[in-house]
């Protein structure tokens, strides 16, 4: 039976909890921070000794976590392609901007259990030879940015943060820095311009990737907060306990956001890989499925930009069995697992972990309207491409939904999205194309029908008066 693992969450609910840092150590708050402090170098066979902070991030890397905040890259390998011989300091930066629709996961953790976040911080700070580091968070979250300044000056006082940390001779500071509410400082590098004062335009990697030339030309990690979260566990169990968690490459917990037309919408974590999509909706311990006499038309799995997936949709899925080859099977919409894997090899993306329900009773076209008004709205300009095309869709998109439309239209977005997607700098032109793209494709008749019944309704009403004219 398909049930949650929590393991992030496992406090945050719980009646009596608060964010307090009492409560926290009462709870085994900070007790991976002192493992991490209190390591020892570690003897290797060739004679060399491994410091205590390469073992956190091979523990790190052995362990597979993957980023939770969208792409699903390694944390592991992240880290390990930090520039350490520049004789530059190395920051860290705390995603916690939360702007992709549908996604309502890091702010539990901001207001339940901030100290659990800062713990992490912490210690991947303490393994990555960081002095300084920020919390970007998200402007429209004023109640979450006091509790973390709330929750730092507490940690300074207890002696985790601050000089001298637990005696252990490592110094370290963390700023919570308020952004203005933009989407687009949730792309990495746009988070780091606007970190320094500037317009958050996205930056041409390369050069500048940020582990190489990132916060004032520094090496820079940029890690989402579920992520960090992670490596205090990590610590804590060990990586290849938490590499047991989940499935092969997609290993540990997540926590994915349920929204839209669910008896039960919420927030729920689970084992990756573990609960598919159908029971992510439909089970009793999760979505608890639709409304009464409403059937599925639509998933939106990972947060409004990426491709939507249609009620009834099969999908070829490469999987290898314990003693066998690796083979291709077929595998219908609500039997996909839910990992990264397994939608990619779907054709969208687990992203950060938002599914949005649509029932029978939405119209396709009206929610990419909706959809496509959110990023013509959110397009920093600096690309062409996306500022123009983004506006142009939303604006063919607005003449559906208010009875201007032309059956043309659909070929129309088609077109304006094929020619957004790989031509800007950042990956906001895929999150604008994207569900143009998916939605249209696959509902295109529900595109066209619109549009030539307007189309119609305009020429009878023209003849209409014309008859009436005369």
């Amino acid at each position: 039976m398909p049930q949650e693992h929590r393991l992030i969450l496992k406090h945050a609910d719980a009646p009596g909890y608060t964010p307090d840092v009492e409560c926290y150590t009462r709870h085994g708050g900070y007790e991976a921070l002192r493992k991490a402090l209190a390591m020892i170098p570690r003897d290797l066979p060739d004679g060399k000794k491994m410091s205590p902070q390469e073992q956190i991030r091979e523990d790190v890397k052995l362990s597979g976590l993957r980023g939770r905040g969208g792409a699903g890259f390694s944390c592991g390998i992240k880290w390990s392609l930090v520039d350490r011989r520049s004789g530059k300091p190395i920051y860290l930066i705390c995603n916690a901007d939360e702007s992709e629709p549908g996604t309502f996961k890091d702010r539990q953790i901001l207001h339940k259990d901030p100290h659990q976040l800062i713990e992490g911080m912490i210690i991947s700070c303490w393994a990555n030879d960081v002095k300084l580091a920020y919390i970007y968070i998200r402007g429209e979250f004023p109640a979450g940015a006091k509790i973390l300044n709330h929750a730092l000056k507490e940690a300074r006082a207890r002696g985790f943060l601050g000089k001298n940390i637990l005696g252990a001779g490592y110094d370290l500071e963390i700023h919570v820095h308020r952004g203005a509410g933009a989407y687009i400082c949730g792309e990495e590098t746009g988070l780091i311009e606007s970190l320094e004062g500037k317009r958050a335009y996205p930056r041409i990697k390369p050069p500048y990737f940020p582990a190489v030339l990132g916060l004032y030309m520094c090496p820079t990690i940029v890690n989402n907060v579920e992520t960090l979260c992670a490596v205090k566990h990590i610590v804590s169990m060990g990586g290849a306990d938490y590499a047991r968690l989940g499935t092969p490459n997609n290993t540990g917990t997540r926590i994915v956001s349920l929204s839209g037309d669910v008896k039960r919408p919420g927030y729920y974590e689970v084992e990756v890989g573990k609960a598919s999509v159908g029971e992510l909706i439909f089970h009793e311990n999760f979505g608890q499925g639709l409304r009464e006499g409403r059937r599925l038309k639509a998933i939106i799995p990972g947060g409004s930009s990426s491709k939507v997936l249609k009620a009834g949709e099969k999908f070829k899925l490469k999987r290898k069995p314990p003693d066998g080859q690796m083979v291709a099977t077929d595998v219908d919409l609500l039997d996909l697992p839910y990992d990264f894997d397994s939608l990619q090899s779907a054709g969208t993306m687990s992203g950060s972990g938002a599914i949005i329900v649509l029932d029978d009773t939405r119209s396709m076209v009206d929610t990419l309207s909706n959809v496509s008004e959110f990023y013509a709205h959110e397009s920093c300009g600096q690309c062409t491409p996306c500022r123009e095309g983004s506006l142009w869709m939303s604006k063919a998109l607005d003449r559906l939904s208010n009875g201007q439309g032309r059956k043309q239209d659909a070929d129309y977005l088609l077109h304006i999205a094929q020619n957004i997607q790989g031509r800007t700098i950042c990956a906001f032109g895929e999150a604008c194309a994207w569900p143009v793209l998916s939605f249209v494709k696959k509902f295109k008749d529900e595109f066209e029908t619109r549009g030539a019944e307007q189309e119609a309704a305009r020429a009878g009403a023209g003849t209409a008066g014309g008859a009436s004219g005369q």
